[in-house]
């Protein structure tokens, strides 16, 4: 389900990791065919974005998708993706997926909320993207929207990991076309 080599290691504009081919086929597709025809989609706006959105627990996933938050899946997601930042324990605060549709953008923010939560990991889920379709993860080196310092595209099945910090500035580009799904996987540092 999960691939198990090593994520590569960014500390620059703050401390990340990225993994193509995270996922493997059949479940990425399952995955997605879930979100495109059958989630219960709510959505959501705050001041700096819009997106439809919806937490994910045994309770919402069909059964066949449950191993996606389970204790094993979790662990090694935690070892693929935060390993190679964080040699401390993580706790698993909570599993969300997100959709943006064509016009839908998230701004400059850095989900900073102190030791609630710490790190946060991101499944993409987005077969058939095209830089077109607009929706590219963007991280910046500050909270000045001309201090883009890395684009990373939200290839299907690919894995984005990094350390929440007052300084991990990041925001998503308008959508243009499609939808785009991500799992949103959120961690704090273990007492």
């Amino acid at each position: 389900m999960i691939a198990e080599a090593t994520a590569e290691l960014r500390v620059s504009p703050f401390r990340h990791t990225t993994r193509a081919n995270l996922v493997c086929d059949e479940t990425a597709d399952a995955l997605l065919g879930w979100c495109e025809n059958g989630a219960p989609w709510k959505l959501r706006i705050a001041s700096f974005y819009e997106q439809w959105e919806l937490h994910l627990g045994t309770d919402v996933l069909p059964a066949h998708l449950q191993a996606i938050v389970s204790d094993e899946t979790v662990s090694l997601l935690t070892e693929v993706m935060l390993k190679p930042m964080v040699q401390k324990s993580l706790k698993l605060v909570e599993v969300t997926a997100h959709k943006l549709v064509p016009g839908q953008t998230i701004g400059i923010h850095n989900d900073y909320i102190g030791d609630d939560e710490t790190h946060r990991l991101l499944i993409q889920l987005n077969r058939g993207w095209t830089v077109q379709n607009g929706g590219v993860l963007l991280l910046f080196g500050s909270a000045q929207p001309g201090d883009v310092c890395r684009a990373v595209k939200p290839s299907h099945r690919s894995g984005f990991a990094f350390e929440i910090s007052p300084n991990s500035f990041h925001a998503v580009s308008r959508m243009e076309a499609g939808e785009r799904y991500t799992l949103v996987y959120s961690f704090r540092a273990a007492a």
